[in-house]
C-alpha cells in the first residue's frame, strides 16, 4: 500500500467517524439508559428531553452557521437571557401584544449578532474576543433592565409557547417549543444546501481569500450569519422564558458552551467549511440524552460535567485529527 493510499484511507476514515461516531454514541447511550432505568423510555421523559432542549437546539443551530463560516459566538446566553427579558419587559411593562414584542425581540438580537459581525468583520477583532465581550454587555443590560429581578405575568399567549402541545396526526401530541425547533432546522437545512448564501457560507469558511477572489461577498456573508445567531439567540431566550414561566435575569448561563459542544460533536468544525445541520442536531440531542440518563441514574453534578468534558475532548480530538489529515 502506497504512502498516498495509506493517507486517503485515513482521510475517508476520519470523515466516516466524523459523520457516524455520535449517531452511533447517541444509540448507545440510549440502549445502556433504556437499560439501567425504566423511565427512560417512556413517552413523558423522552417528551421532556425534546422540549427542555428545544432552546438549545434552536441555539446550536446559530452556533453551526457562525463555526461554518470559520466564527464562533460566545454571546448567545448573554443574548438568550436578554431577548427573553425584552420581549417579557414590552408585555409587561410597556403592554404591547405579544407579536409587536416578538418581532421587536429578534430584531434587537439580529441588530445584537450584526454588531458582533462588524466586530470581526470591520473592527478585525478575533471571533472569540468580539463575542466574548458582547457576552458581558448582553448580560449587563439584561441585569439592567430587569434591575436582577425576574418579570412575570407575560399572560397565556406568551407561556403557552413553552409548555403545550399541538397535535400532530400520526405523531401524537408534540410540544410547541419542539415545534418551534423543528421548524427552525428545517429552514436551516434548506438555508444551507438550497440557496447561493449557504453555498457562500460553506465557500468563506473553506478559505475566505479563494471566495473573495471568485467574487462571494465575504464581509456580507459573515455579518448575516452572526445576525441569524443573534436572532435565533433571543428567540431560544423567548421560548425559555416561556416555558419558566418568566424572564430570569440568569437565564442561558452556560448556553454557549452546550451549543459549542453540540455543534462540534455533530461534525461542524472548528475550523470553518465542514458540518451540517442534521449532525449539529443529533449532537444537541445527545448532550440532551447524556444529561437526562445521568439525572435518572442520580450522577453526581460534578461527574457529569467531567463526563461532558470528556466527550466534548473526544470529539474535538476527531476533528483535529481529521482536519490535520485533509491538510497534508
Amino acid at each position: 500500500m502506497t504512502p498516498s493510499t495509506t493517507l486517503s484511507w485515513q482521510v475517508t476514515l476520519g470523515n466516516v467517524l466524523r459523520r457516524t461516531a455520535v449517531l452511533l454514541f447517541l444509540i448507545a447511550l440510549g440502549l445502556y439508559f433504556s437499560s439501567e432505568s425504566e423511565q427512560f423510555l417512556t413517552e413523558r421523559n423522552l417528551t421532556n428531553i425534546a422540549q427542555q432542549n428545544a432552546h438549545v437546539i434552536i441555539v446550536t443551530i446559530g452556533m453551526t452557521l457562525t463555526m461554518l463560516v470559520g466564527g464562533i459566538d460566545l454571546s448567545v446566553g448573554s443574548v438568550a437571557a436578554l431577548g427573553g427579558a425584552v420581549s417579557a419587559g414590552l408585555i409587561v411593562r410597556e403592554g404591547l401584544p405579544i407579536e409587536a414584542a416578538v418581532i421587536l425581540t429578534l430584531a434587537m438580537g439580529f441588530g445584537i449578532g450584526l454588531t458582533n459581525g462588524a466586530l470581526v468583520v470591520f473592527g478585525k477583532l478575533p471571533p472569540f474576543v468580539a463575542t466574548l465581550s458582547m457576552m458581558g454587555v448582553a448580560r449587563g443590560l439584561t441585569l439592567l433592565y430587569t434591575n436582577g429581578k425576574p418579570i412575570s405575568g407575560m399572560g397565556e399567549a406568551y407561556t403557552r409557547w413553552g409548555r403545550d402541545r399541538l397535535s400532530v396526526p400520526v405523531v401524537g401530541d408534540v410540544p410547541l417549543p419542539v415545534i418551534v425547533a423543528l421548524a427552525v432546522v428545517l429552514l436551516a437545512l434548506l438555508l444551507l444546501t438550497r440557496t447561493r448564501f449557504g453555498l457562500h457560507i460553506y465557500a468563506v469558511g473553506g478559505h475566505q481569500e479563494t471566495s473573495r477572489l471568485a467574487g462571494v461577498p465575504v464581509s456580507r456573508v459573515q455579518l448575516l450569519t452572526y445576525g441569524i445567531s443573534g436572532m435565533l439567540a433571543a428567540l431560544a431566550g423567548m421560548l425559555l422564558a416561556a416555558r419558566l414561566y418568566s424572564a430570569q435575569p440568569q437565564m442561558g448561563v452556560g448556553l454557549e458552551l452546550d451549543a459549542i459542544a453540540s455543534s462540534v460533536l455533530g461534525g461542524v468544525s472548528l475550523f470553518g467549511g465542514v458540518g451540517n445541520v442534521p449532525g449539529a442536531v443529533i449532537g444537541g440531542l445527545l448532550i440532551g440524552v447524556l444529561g437526562n440518563g445521568m439525572n435518572l441514574l442520580r450522577v453526581a453534578s460534578y461527574q457529569q460535567q467531567m463526563i461532558q468534558g470528556i466527550v466534548l475532548v473526544v470529539a474535538v480530538t476527531v476533528d483535529m485529527y481529521t482536519k490535520r489529515l485533509e491538510r497534508r
